[in-house]
């Protein structure tokens, strides 16, 4: 059975890590079935966000599996993070908005592709952290980088340097997570975000994610002239046209997503 399981419901596609009795952890296998649901919803033109979450209750996913690297030579290593990495750059690149839904645990890669995700709701028992420091390595799947970019190069290199896991409270506090709820309201809290989202318009949200994007790709002015272009692309679209009606009709709009 897959280590990943899929479903589909209204243009959100929920994918669950499905490894409870190891903590939702990463090994290559389960690393690899991610991936490929990630294509398939890359191709999916019925998508329209993505949420992430973990099997059970205990957690989102407690890290890489450690197991599974006690018994890998640095050849293995290098091969295991380029795998990591490249799994949560197809998640960072999907057109589409990503939910993280943190059920518990989310440690080492775990916090790795939740830091991938777009956006964050954390259960209030969720404990986040970069604890590799304590097993002698450091984040391989892109935590020093992406951490820098959502909290800053002071708070990543404590989390980092120290290994130490934050509660939720804290990492909405630094921005690690963008909402915090009880844990019985994470993953509903997460769907009814995604179902937000869903509503609106398709080829505007996938610019707005884009355009976002772009902020990190390159300097200020790159990025403002890509924003203006695709602006300019979603001025022709049949949606602008229909937002803007039923704005002035005072009605709800109804997207086709052209």
């Amino acid at each position: 059975m897959s280590t990943v399981q899929v479903a589909r419901a209204d243009g959100i596609v929920t994918l669950t890590l499905d490894r409870p009795q190891a903590l939702n952890a990463l090994d290559p296998a389960t690393l690899a079935a991610l991936g490929d649901a990630l294509r398939a919803v890359a191709a999916d033109a019925a998508a329209r966000v993505v949420v992430l979450t973990g099997a059970g209750e205990k957690a989102f996913s407690a890290g890489a599996d450690i197991a599974a690297m006690g018994g890998m030579a640095p050849g293995d290593g290098h091969a295991f993070a380029r795998l990591g990495h490249a799994v949560t750059a197809q998640m960072e690149a999907l057109p589409v908005p990503v939910i993280a839904a943190v059920n518990g645990l989310a440690l080492g890669g775990g916090l790795e592709l939740a830091l991938a995700c777009d956006l964050v709701v954390a259960s209030e028992r969720a404990k986040l952290g970069q604890p590799e420091i304590d097993l002698g390595i450091i984040p391989g799947f892109g935590g020093t980088q992406r951490l820098v970019r959502r909290v800053g190069l002071a708070k990543a290199r404590d989390l980092v340097y120290r290994g130490t896991p934050i509660a939720a409270d804290e990492a909405l506090r630094i921005g690690l997570v963008d909402r915090v709820v009880p844990p019985d309201r994470v993953r509903a809290e997460a769907q009814a975000l995604a179902a937000e989202l869903a509503a609106k318009a398709p080829l505007a949200l996938r610019a707005a994610k884009r355009a976002t994007a772009a902020a990190f790709e390159g300097d200020p002015a790159a990025g403002c002239r890509y924003e203006v272009e695709a602006f300019a692309l979603t001025f022709a679209t049949e949606d602008r046209a229909e937002g803007m009606a039923a704005f002035l009709a005072k009605r709800p709009p109804v997207w086709k997503g052209r």
